[in-house]
């Protein structure tokens, strides 16, 4: 019979320590927030933008879904692309299958209530959290320069709904519905994020089974 260990006893695992990577996430962060608040920085840093964008997808404000939506593309191509070079999808997709077995057979313990097997997967913890981590340091690694993407088009956006002389627009169950009327968020953002969000996940699956493509190559020329 397993020798029964209270979980008391088990030494407490320390947080990993906040690098520098997370303080720069909470400073975009924070930045956005100044932006989003701030209509007199909005307006300065949307108007620098609008002289890149505003000849190019601003279409003399006669198709603003159209820019909406092209500007959602752009920004969600841009930031998307960049996660390859801060994200190993084959590495995270092993420390998932690790992190996910190691929950597995906790659970498993603590239903049978094995005090022993919780005593030495809890051991073990320290090495999993590390496991788990790394799916998020690449995202915060990425999340600084993302915003540096998101900011300033969602700031042009914004002075761009602004001057329109007509802000209504027609959807399949009203003739008249307005950019500025808020459903939860502004109109024109759920308009943007309806096209970013599914364009956004479809290009990751791609980017994502193309690096596990070419690393079954890699693996297959190695004769593994």
């Amino acid at each position: 019979m397993a020798d029964k260990v209270p979980a008391s006893q088990v030494p407490p695992v320390n947080p990993p320590k906040p690098n520098s990577s997370t303080f720069m996430t909470i400073f975009m962060l924070g930045l956005a927030l100044i932006v989003l608040l701030d209509n007199d920085l909005r307006s300065a840093l949307g108007g620098a933008v609008g002289f890149v964008f505003q000849p190019i997808i601003g279409f003399g404000y006669d198709y603003p879904i159209l820019t909406l939506v092209l500007a959602g593309l752009i920004m969600t191509s841009l930031t998307t692309a960049l996660r390859p070079l801060f994200t190993d999808y084959v590495k995270q997709a092993e420390s998932q299958k690790i992190v996910g077995a190691y929950n597995k057979e906790l659970r498993q313990a603590r239903k049978e209530n094995n005090m022993y097997k919780i005593k030495k997967l809890l051991e073990l913890q320290p090495k999993i959290m590390e496991k788990s981590l790394e799916q998020t340091k690449s995202q915060f690694k990425l999340m600084p320069i993302s915003m540096l993407i998101i900011i300033p088009i969602f700031a042009w956006l914004a002075v761009f709904v602004g001057d329109l002389e007509s802000s209504k627009f027609a959807v399949p169950w009203s003739d008249s519905a307005d950019f500025h009327q808020t459903y939860v968020l502004p109109a024109w953002i759920l308009v943007y994020s309806c096209v970013t969000i599914p364009f956004g996940q479809v290009l990751a699956r791609s980017m994502r089974y193309y690096s596990f493509k070419k690393r079954l190559k890699e693996l297959a020329a190695q004769g593994k």
